[in-house]
C-alpha cells in the first residue's frame, strides 16, 4: 500500500493559478519524475498540449483508432464530443447523451457507455442504434453508472455510484434503489452479477495488464480516497482479497489506466494547483510521476496510432502528451 500524501508535489505546479499556458521549451516542466522508475516513461521532447476547451465537466475518454478520432463525455452539457486526430476538429457525437459519463470500447469495436440520465449501460450498433444492455438488477434500477471496463473475455465490468441522482446537474435528482455495487456482465448469457459490494462510492476502475488484478477507486472512502486493488479468479468472473493499494491522501483519484507494464496512470486533484494533473503509480505503489494540469483531472485513456499518446479529460478541457509507454488492451 502506498500513502499519497507523502510525497511532496509543488515542483511542477508551473504557477498554473493564472490558467492554461503552454511549455515553451523542453522538457516541459509540468511533467515531473518523483522516482528514477518515470524516466524511461518521460519523452523529453513531448509536452502537455490542450486539444480543445469550452466543456462543463469532461469525463470517459475513448479512443476510436480505426477512425483516428477521441470521444470524450460532456456531462453537464448533455453531449459527447469528438476530436479528430488529423485535422484537430472537434464536433458533437451525440446530443442529448442522456448526461453520459463513462465511455470504452468492446471486443467487436463498438462503444459502451454508462448513462447518467438513463441509469444505464449502453452500447452504440455499428448502425448508431443504442442497444440497453442493463438499466436494472433484481427488479431495482440501477443508480447512475459511471466508469466501464471490458476484459478479454468479452465480459463488461462497471462501477454504479449514486453521484448523478444527488442533483440536476449531472443527471436527474432521484433516490437510490439499490446500493453502489461493482458489477460484470457477462459475454454468453448477459447476466449481471454483483463483483463488489460495500465499495463507498465506486468510481474509476480498470485491470492490470495480466487481468489478475483489478483497481477499483474508492471515491467516498474516509478519512481519503482510496485505489482499491482485488484479485480476479482463474475464470475471470469474482474478484476476492480486497485491499487498499492506495491512500490517496489529499489527491482525489477519479479515472485511471494501466499501461503494458503494469503502471497506474490517475486522473488527480481537486481545484488545488500542487495537486492537478496525472500521477502514476508503479505496480509496487509507489508514485513515480506527476503531470500537472492547471485543472483536475478526472479520466484519462492511451490512444494515438501507438497507443503511447496519453489523452486526459481535465475539467473544461482535453489535455494530451506523447509518453514513452503504451496503454494496456482493453479499457
Amino acid at each position: 500500500m502506498s500513502d499519497a500524501s507523502s510525497h511532496s508535489q509543488g515542483s511542477s505546479a508551473q504557477g498554473y493559478s493564472q490558467g492554461w499556458r503552454p511549455a515553451t521549451y523542453y522538457p516541459d516542466p509540468a511533467i515531473s519524475a518523483l522516482d528514477p522508475r518515470f524516466e524511461k516513461y518521460w519523452l523529453k521532447l513531448s509536452a502537455v498540449e490542450r486539444l480543445t476547451t469550452g466543456l462543463r465537466w469532461a469525463e470517459g475518454p475513448v479512443w476510436f483508432g480505426d477512425g483516428r478520432y477521441l470521444l470524450c463525455s460532456d456531462i453537464p452539457n448533455q453531449r459527447i464530443i469528438k476530436w479528430e486526430e488529423e485535422t484537430g476538429a472537434v464536433s458533437v457525437f451525440r446530443k442529448p447523451s442522456n448526461f453520459a459519463n463513462g465511455n470504452t470500447r468492446d471486443r467487436q469495436g463498438r462503444l459502451l457507455t454508462c448513462e447518467h440520465g438513463g441509469r444505464r449501460v449502453v452500447r452504440t450498433e455499428y448502425d448508431g442504434a443504442i442497444t440497453v444492455l442493463m438499466d436494472s438488477f433484481n427488479g431495482k434500477r440501477l443508480n447512475s453508472p459511471n466508469d466501464i471496463v471490458v476484459k478479454s473475455d468479452g465480459a463488461i465490468w462497471f462501477t454504479d455510484p449514486v453521484f448523478g441522482l444527488l442533483g440536476n446537474y449531472e443527471g436527474y435528482k432521484a433516490e437510490s434503489e439499490i446500493d453502489p455495487n461493482v458489477y460484470r456482465l457477462d459475454p454468453t448469457t448477459g447476466k449481471a452479477t454483483i463483483v463488489a459490494e460495500g465499495v463507498l462510492g465506486p468510481n474509476g476502475l480498470c485491470f492490470s495488464p495480466d487481468e489478475k488484478i483489478l483497481y477499483v477507486v474508492e471515491s467516498r472512502g474516509q478519512p481519503n480516497r482510496k485505489i482499491l486493488a482485488y484479485d480476479v479468479s482463474p475464470d475471470g468472473t469474482t474478484i476476492s482479497n480486497k485491499r487498499v493499494f492506495i491512500d490517496a491522501g489529499p489527491g482525489t483519484p477519479d479515472g485511471m489506466r494501466c499501461d503494458i507494464d503494469g503502471n497506474l496512470w490517475c486522473g488527480w486533484g481537486m481545484g488545488d494547483p500542487e495537486l492537478d494533473g496525472v500521477v502514476v503509480f508503479a505496480p509496487d505503489g509507489v508514485m513515480i510521476g506527476r503531470i500537472a494540469l492547471p485543472e483536475r483531472c478526472a479520466n484519462l485513456c492511451f490512444g494515438g496510432l501507438k497507443r503511447n499518446r496519453l489523452f486526459m479529460a481535465a475539467s473544461q478541457s482535453i489535455y494530451a502528451l506523447y509518453v514513452n509507454t503504451q496503454g494496456a488492451l482493453g479499457g
